[in-house]
């Protein structure tokens, strides 16, 4: 499987999800678990690889990490939505004290690092499945679905 891009073998890609996170490993391992489920899955070590893939890519969701070199994530997630509004985005992060803000922002769910890849697996089924109606009222403040797992922490 080359760093850049993972597809599902022997399966035509259901969806296409975008992955950012600056570790090597992270990457790596979260992308197997999502090609094993038969998704199509682009990777980014950072912002900007993330916004140029999402420039020139149709991406169905994107798994981002906060803590990013460079452009930080949450700047990450502003120019995403900016330009796709519609665009499903699940923040995955060991940063702590970030459940409100990702409330504030619109942001369809938090998984705190480390967490259960079969919650990861569910919240990314849920929100490919969300209708653009519920991610619009999620963004624009209204009552909508925000899925929220704490660090899988013993």
């Amino acid at each position: 499987m080359s760093s850049k891009t993972k597809h599902a073998r022997g399966r035509a890609p259901q969806r296409v999800i975008l992955l950012v996170d600056d570790d090597a490993s992270v990457r790596e391992l979260i992308g197997r678990v999502l090609v094993d489920e038969g998704y199509s899955v682009w990777l980014a070590a950072n912002g900007d690889e993330a916004l140029n893939t999402v420039a020139s890519k149709p991406i169905d969701l994107v798994l981002l990490d906060l803590n990013m070199p460079g452009l930080g994530g949450w700047d990450i997630y502003e120019k995403l939505t900016t330009e796709n509004p519609l665009l499903a985005v699940i923040i995955i992060t060991a940063k702590p004290n970030q459940l409100f803000t990702s409330l504030g922002a619109g942001v369809g769910a938090l998984l705190e690092k480390p967490f259960d890849f079969p919650v990861l697996l569910q919240t990314v089924k849920n929100l490919l499945a969300e209708p653009a109606e519920r991610r619009l009222a999620r963004l624009t403040g209204r009552q909508a679905e925000f899925h929220y797992r704490p660090s899988a922490k013993p």
